[in-house]
């Protein structure tokens, strides 16, 4: 998908099961992405939110490896390398160094979310995950990783939402 932050896609409200998730993870996928528009570098790292290290930038990376951890790594059991974090720092996707731009995690996250959208075509949503959870020992069916993708986004936007008002005023959207 394409993010024509312009024109977000309003989930429709008709549609069958499959495609109203997805509808409305790509509708705060998009949301997100709003989010950052029109910031520049020092906006996007800055954590308005004292003591908070939140930042859009911060953000943008977890999503990244949220999309990549419950799609590719859950759902189809791939054991793949962390992004961002390490065992020395699990909030590493919140923790940034100078070298470290929006425009790189902002392409590293749109690769994520094509790389999902891959993971997960022609599968059912009744379908169990190849990987399971390795603390819980449980596994999920596309069904509830699309639910919680949503649920995900939708807690993370409104973090964006107080982060863009503090940073420059802009509400809404």
């Amino acid at each position: 998908m394409t993010f024509d932050i312009d024109q977000r896609p309003d989930p429709s409200t008709t549609a069958g099961e499959r495609e109203m998730l997805e509808g409305w993870l790509d509708h705060h996928r998009v949301t997100l992405a709003m989010k950052c528009r029109g910031l520049d570098e020092e906006q996007l790292r800055r954590a308005p939110l004292t003591p908070s290290e939140l930042t859009l930038l911060g953000l943008v990376r977890h999503m990244a490896e949220v999309e990549r951890w419950w799609f590719r790594e859950i759902t189809l059991g791939l054991d793949l390398p962390e992004l961002y974090s390490t065992e020395e720092d699990v909030d590493g996707d919140f923790h940034f160094g100078p070298q470290d731009t929006f425009a790189e995690a902002e392409k590293q996250w749109r690769t994520e979310i094509e790389l999902a959208r891959e993971a997960v075509a022609g599968r059912s949503l009744d379908e169990l995950s190849v990987g399971e959870h390795p603390r819980r020992k449980l596994r999920y069916n596309l069904r509830w990783v699309y639910t919680h993708m949503i649920e995900e986004y939708a807690r993370h936007n409104g973090h964006a939402d107080l982060l863009r008002e503090q940073i420059d005023g802009a509400t809404g959207a």
